[in-house]
């Protein structure tokens, strides 16, 4: 969960960060991004999930709006290529 809040605050300038629904939400212009601890995972929750491109086939739900990244181990970070969802979902937080 440390490392993924690390990358999300690295993600732009002015990310601000706070402490709701059980998890850490992170916005820039507007929300865009949270991490939420269970017991044996983590996941990345994007609000407009369905928005997002999904070029490694790695965002999961079916909801009307939302997606999310599984994270099991700390290597699914860089194999589910986190860093890029994070920003795609930062940069369309921007551009509202």
């Amino acid at each position: 969960m440390a490392r993924l809040r690390d990358i999300a605050l690295a993600s732009g300038p002015q990310i601000t960060e706070e402490v709701k629904y059980g998890g850490i939400l992170f916005a820039s212009r507007t929300g865009f991004c949270g991490v939420f601890a269970y017991r044996n995972h983590v996941t990345l929750e994007f609000s407009v999930g369905r928005q997002l491109p999904d070029p490694h086939g790695v965002l999961a739900g079916k909801g009307k709006f939302r997606r999310h990244i599984r994270i099991d181990t700390e290597h699914d970070i860089e194999a589910k290529c986190v860093d890029e969802y994070l920003n795609a979902a930062r940069a369309h937080s921007d551009a509202q």
